[in-house]
């Protein structure tokens, strides 16, 4: 395998592209410790040889960002297809985006990722996954979350209508199926050691780490409180505070939750070595349950992160101790059928996620902190290269 197969599965099965289609390439430079330069050079390579029209920009990174730049907006305007290697991408991936184009958000940061299992696997393989999952969850009389640590909620979900609920951006590799909306769901939530933000905005002390074992304990959608340490739990009451209060958003709404669905989505480095990356990148991994909290919408602005949840539909553990079983949704057998390459990675699933012992005992850190004295936070605004064609 190489990171041009996986660039392929990108342009032709997700972004459906066609030759002598324009594509825009938006990227972050790497300096910022996120997307690395090799991803954009293999999107662009691969996009040449497809006989693709590419210019590539320079969005750079703004921690908190609500619109698109008029520069941008323009230069999008001008392409069919817009691939965002950059934080901007996911940031307004659920509020400003324009509908007529088709914009890809890679959650594949780097060469390795995208050679991997994870940007090789069929992409309509995935697609048809999350389909199968969320019309088992829009039909579901009962679902019940547990895991090792603790978790135990449960709740009748109550699916938005097909066409609302999700992102129109298109996420590349597929990796999540719709969120399940909290509002239906009471029990406890066991967090895997911290609380961190969801990658709609970028704020100081970003992830809180806890000494201790943590429990947030939910009721129809509703934070009620935190069980742990008096430390811990003070902390994390503290953390909700400061952050609703600061951005003026419902303290205590659970907006939605899901898994990951992706086997091949393995991640290598220790969360707590960036937990701004971790949080953008190892969510699609079966083993990773991710809540949508802190503000009545989604993806919120504070996430709470379960680790190897079991997931029983009606009684069926689709998901079980972390591993997803598609056979055991109706249809699913058929998709791994069609998709042998997708079946070998769900019969190999990749268990890294970047949580290790001893990772959420070296006291709340952030690496936002250190990036934002060594690089002072690039203006998005003032960022925008000049569009360049590149050749190959």
């Amino acid at each position: 395998m190489n990171s041009k197969a996986g660039a392929k599965n990108m342009l032709l099965n997700c972004a459906r592209a066609q030759r002598g289609e324009r594509v825009l390439v938006a990227y972050e430079p790497e300096e910022f410790g996120y997307y690395d330069a090799s991803i954009r050079d293999a999107v662009v390579q691969t996009a040449h040889a497809l006989g693709l029209k590419v210019r590539t920009v320079n969005v750079g990174f703004s921690p908190s960002v609500t619109t698109l730049p008029d520069a941008l907006r323009a230069l999008i305007a001008q392409s069919d297809i817009v691939i965002f290697l950059a934080r901007l991408g996911d940031q307004l991936r659920f509020c400003d985006m324009p509908r007529d184009k088709r914009i890809v958000v890679s959650f594949a940061l780097d060469a390795g990722l995208l050679e991997s299992g994870f940007g090789t696997t069929p992409h309509d393989a995935m697609v048809e996954l999350k389909d199968l999952i969320t019309d088992a969850f829009s039909h579901a009389e009962t679902v019940h979350v547990t895991c090792p640590n603790g978790t135990d909620f449960v709740g009748k979900p109550d699916m938005p209508l097909i066409d609302t609920g999700d992102t129109t951006v298109l996420r590349f590799p597929m990796s999540v199926f719709k969120p399940v909306p909290a509002h239906s769901f009471s029990g406890h939530v066991a967090l895997c050691g911290f609380l961190t933000g969801t990658g709609s905005q970028y704020y100081e002390d970003y992830t809180l780490e806890f000494d201790g074992r943590v429990l947030a304990h939910l009721d129809h959608g509703r934070l009620t409180g935190f069980e742990g340490s008096a430390r811990d739990v003070a902390a994390a009451n503290a953390h909700y505070d400061r952050i609703s209060s600061a951005l003026g958003i419902d303290r205590n709404c659970v907006h939605s939750w899901h898994a990951g669905i992706h086997p091949g989505c393995g991640y290598l480095q220790d969360a707590c070595e960036n937990y701004e990356r971790w949080g953008g990148a190892a969510f699609g991994n079966p083993r990773l349950l991710h809540f949508h909290t802190c503000g009545r919408y989604a993806p919120g602005e504070i996430s709470w992160n379960v680790l190897d949840p079991t997931i029983w539909i009606d009684g069926v553990p689709v998901w079980e101790n972390g591993v997803f079983h598609p056979s055991r949704l109706a249809g699913g057998q058929g998709v791994l059928d069609r998709y042998p390459d997708a079946a070998v990675i769900f019969a190999h699933p990749d268990a890294h996620v970047g949580l290790v012992e001893g990772c959420v005992r070296s006291g709340a850190s952030t690496v936002l902190e250190a990036m934002s004295k060594d690089l002072r936070f690039s203006s998005l605004r003032n960022s925008i290269d000049s569009p360049k064609q590149i050749t190959k």
